[in-house]
């Protein structure tokens, strides 16, 4: 695949002259206004897929060797600092009414990839990572579904020196053992509602786990950093009501270790994975939301803003 030029983005810049990519590097080209929520990538080009039996994949996989894997894609200004590796992962156990990924919610639709294969595939990045200050970013789907691969994912990336991140709603944060938190940099929390029953509108599920999730990083001593995600969905998610107790959330956070939450994006809702609903015959109750008015998206961001949280 041709490679495309990086945007430069003001959070994070990019050196004009990178390390020469492997030839088969997939390079996305970001928009700087994309939202950055549900995004899948370019597919497993470059990425060996495993041939094993039902019996063997399932102990490979509780054991961390063999993952199931969506995609992979290189990309700048999304999905934390610099330039990003980012590996979406498959299974989810939420069911989001704007679900951007659709193709990522079943496990047994991803592809069977073992680790060691992954990380030689992260190892060769490794000079991109350190000229933009990048690193990897494991998504989904859901990367919790799978914390045996992740936490070796992780730890082959740590020993590396590779900056690492994982995109997570928080709700499987109980599987998330201390050994694999102790590998991760940053945490991108989709905080998706702070009503607990619009939450579990959006969902299908309870809010309380991400909350506790957030809670239990924010009492690690020694991090991780935090990235609060919210998805502004008009008629759905823009109560006033409901943005104050994601700000209040975050602001929470910070009281109980200060500078936990480092950034708050909030990511206007679109129309770019409704298709992917169509092609799987799923029902896409959003088909006639409109993307919130920039004076919405003004309005959400500054009552963030006013918690003293630095927003985008």
């Amino acid at each position: 695949m041709a490679k495309a030029m990086l945007r430069r983005h003001p959070c994070n810049a990019v050196p004009s002259t990178l390390p020469a990519l492997p030839d088969d590097a997939v390079r996305l080209e970001v928009p700087l206004q994309a939202p950055a929520h549900r995004r899948a990538g370019a597919g497993l080009d470059g990425l060996a897929v495993s041939d094993v039996d039902r019996h063997e994949r399932l102990t490979a996989m509780r054991e961390g060797r063999l993952g199931s894997v969506h995609s992979w894609e290189l990309v700048t200004a999304v999905d934390g600092p610099g330039t990003r590796l980012t590996t979406f992962l498959s299974g989810c156990p939420l069911q989001c009414l704007y679900c951007h990924n659709p193709d990522t919610l079943a496990m047994k639709d991803g592809q069977p990839v073992t680790s060691d294969e992954l990380l030689t595939r992260i190892a060769r990045y490794t000079a991109v990572f350190q000229a933009t200050g990048g690193g990897i970013t494991l998504s989904g789907g859901e990367v919790l579904m799978q914390p045996a691969f992740a936490a070796r994912i992780l730890r082959g990336a740590k020993e590396l020196g590779i900056h690492t991140a994982i995109d997570t709603s928080g709700y499987l944060g109980a599987a998330a053992s201390d050994a694999l938190l102790d590998d991760v940099d940053l945490v991108l929390l989709d905080v998706k509602s702070g009503n607990p029953e619009t939450y579990r509108e959006v969902t299908g599920r309870e809010l309380e786990p991400t909350l506790a999730f957030g809670r239990r990083l924010a009492a690690r001593p020694e991090g991780p950093e935090v990235w609060i995600r919210f998805v502004l969905v008009p008629g759905l998610t823009d109560d006033v009501d409901n943005v104050e107790a994601v700000a209040a959330y975050a602001t929470s956070l910070n009281e109980i270790r200060p500078e936990t939450v480092t950034r708050v994006e909030v990511l206007p809702f679109h129309q770019m994975g409704r298709d992917k609903w169509d092609a799987l015959g799923r029902d896409y109750r959003l088909a006639e939301t409109e993307p919130p008015s920039v004076d919405l998206v003004d309005r959400v961001r500054e009552q963030f803003r006013a918690h003293g949280l630095l927003t985008y």
